[in-house]
């Protein structure tokens, strides 16, 4: 990785805030979640722009030209069109119209599987440089009065640049899922029935008010068990992988899901108690496939870590799938979104 970028929305939502129109405490969220904000989208935000804006960031923070890029893949499960993808529209933002542009989806671990895409393709020559963007508004399809979701979630963005090096900096990545169980994190509404139902209901007004909103849900200690069981053998597998030790690991950035489950796999991993550890979930959220470049965009601004350090990633969540790997930290960028 040779460079990193963010994007923090500029609303920011406290606890008290959603308990407006949730049944909950500020004091039970933070001892259940480990989140006091979170980051939602206003005004002009949409996830086009805050892709945009991190995929800039991170080209200004890279020492190389533009037009040295070759792929831009956006790892979102935001993006409300299946038709155009997002990535083609954010490369011509970001005046890189042309190259291959391409979305993944794969829930919170999305960024994980970015990164082992990007650096496949640059082993197998074809690109020289790939941007991985990190996207979310989770907030677009988010239920305010559930406590399943309303707490967890929130938007942003965070991208890196991938290219190559003389020694490897981004190890084999280690991924899996389990579709026996991917309902646990769900739209509550799927596409075909929304479609069915809004062609049954045309003429009648406001069809979609009447439709009802897609929202996302999930089901909170199912996830969590699978993921107390998973995760733990995840991790192991991706240091095998990497061929380093876990005594070499300097820094552990995890998704950013709840500050319960990430001290919970520190502690089976056996890491060092003094390992930094990404928080970043304390004041941003859950932000999905975002989370990760956001955490490790805040560990390097905020001196918590430093560039060149070797860091243990893993993304999880829907799907139920995950992804990791050991990779070199990018130096700390010039611009920082906050």
């Amino acid at each position: 990785m040779l460079g990193i970028g963010a994007y923090r929305p500029q609303r920011i939502v406290s606890n008290a805030e959603v308990c407006e129109l949730l049944d909950s405490t500020p004091e039970w969220i933070h001892e259940r979640t480990g989140i006091n904000n979170r980051r939602w989208i206003s005004g002009d935000e949409t996830i086009r722009s805050i892709a945009a804006a991190a995929g800039e960031r991170a080209l200004n923070n890279t020492p190389i030209e533009r037009d040295q890029i070759g792929a831009v893949i956006l790892c979102t499960s935001s993006w409300l069109k299946l038709t155009p993808h997002g990535a083609p529209s954010v490369a011509s933002d970001l005046g890189l119209n042309g190259v291959a542009a391409f979305d993944l989806t794969s829930g919170c671990g999305g960024f994980g599987y970015g990164l082992g895409v990007a650096a496949d393709l640059i082993r197998a020559g074809s690109a020289d440089y790939v941007l991985v963007i990190g996207a979310e508004t989770m907030t677009v399809g988010l239920d305010p009065t559930d406590r399943g979701t309303a707490m967890i979630f929130g938007d942003g963005a965070g991208a890196v640049v991938v290219g190559p090096a003389e020694e490897n900096g981004i190890s084999p990545t280690v991924w899996g899922s389990d579709g026996e169980n991917a309902e646990a994190i769900a739209q509550d509404v799927d596409f075909l029935a929304y479609m069915n139902k809004a062609q049954a209901m045309q003429g009648t007004d406001p069809a979609v008010e009447a439709i009802g909103r897609m929202s996302l849900r999930m089901e909170g200690p199912k996830v969590f068990r699978w993921a107390a069981v998973t995760l733990p053998r995840a991790l192991s597998a991706a240091l095998d992988a990497s061929g380093v030790a876990k005594e070499d690991i300097e820094v552990f950035i995890p998704h950013q899901a709840n500050a319960r489950i990430n001290e919970l796999m520190k502690k089976n991993l056996g890491l060092a108690e003094g390992i930094p550890m990404a928080n970043d979930i304390e004041n941003t959220g859950n932000t999905s496939a975002a989370s990760i470049p956001l955490a490790m965009e805040e560990m390097l601004v905020t001196g918590k870590a430093k560039g060149g350090q070797v860091a243990l990633l893993l993304g999880f969540g829907a799907g139920l799938s995950y992804a990791g790997q050991v990779v070199v930290l990018p130096p700390a960028p010039k611009e920082a979104s906050f």
